[in-house]
């Protein structure tokens, strides 16, 4: 290794992302844990412009093996303003969730992300996403990883949008189960998502 950095050294021994992605998707590191076997679920290409990061696929999802193709992805698109052509065109959108697998189902909905997949596969993941220009933060444990103010409650931190654009926006998860918070915070409809959509299509280069 005559004439190599200690930087050219550690470079040549990242994998490349197709590589990891194998890996990822073969990964059972928290299989003794979960109420399924484990079907990592993720969507991800180093030509994406935009991150959406979320919390953990449902059990519709993880029959699917397709991220966000249920009730809460119908409502995430009309969110952002695009097609589901465009949602799944991993070169235009990278979908990490906080967990890759589902957790399984409490008494008030799905359990937390299994916090054994963020520290084992995202720091790897998001290097390798180069040409990101937008990230969108859903729910209370992306927010947590994601923003330093995590210490808020979610409406506190989707209140505080501008704090963080025009890089990162916050938003609630798009669960019909956030049906009561939507009539409770119409700023959200009437402010925000306008402002998202021509940020979507500005990341997405048509504007």
């Amino acid at each position: 290794m005559d004439g190599l950095t200690e930087l050219d050294i550690e470079t040549s021994k990242k994998r490349s992302l197709p590589a990891l992605l194998r890996e990822v998707r073969a990964c059972e590191l928290c299989a003794a844990n979960l109420p399924l076997e484990p079907r990592p679920v993720l969507q991800c290409h180093s030509a994406a412009r935009i991150l959406i990061a979320g919390q953990a696929p449902g059990r519709k999802v993880h029959e699917s093996g397709v991220p966000f193709q249920d009730a809460s992805g119908d409502r995430l698109r009309a969110w952002l303003g695009i097609t589901s052509e465009v949602f799944y065109d991993e070169r235009k959108i990278a979908i990490l969730p906080m967990g890759f697998c589902f957790p399984g189902t409490g008494s008030s909905g799905d359990l937390p992300p299994r916090a054994e997949c963020a520290p084992a596969w995202r720091s790897e993941l998001l290097g390798l996403l180069t040409k990101l220009q937008l990230t969108l933060v859903i729910g209370q444990y992306a927010q947590q990883h994601h923003l330093a103010d995590a210490g808020s409650s979610v409406t506190e931190i989707v209140q505080a949008w501008r704090k963080h654009w025009p890089n990162i926006v916050p938003l609630p998860h798009p669960s019909p189960r956030n049906n009561r918070w939507l009539l409770q915070n119409p700023w959200f409809e009437v402010e925000l998502l306008p402002a998202l959509k021509a940020r979507v299509a500005q990341a997405l280069g048509e504007l």
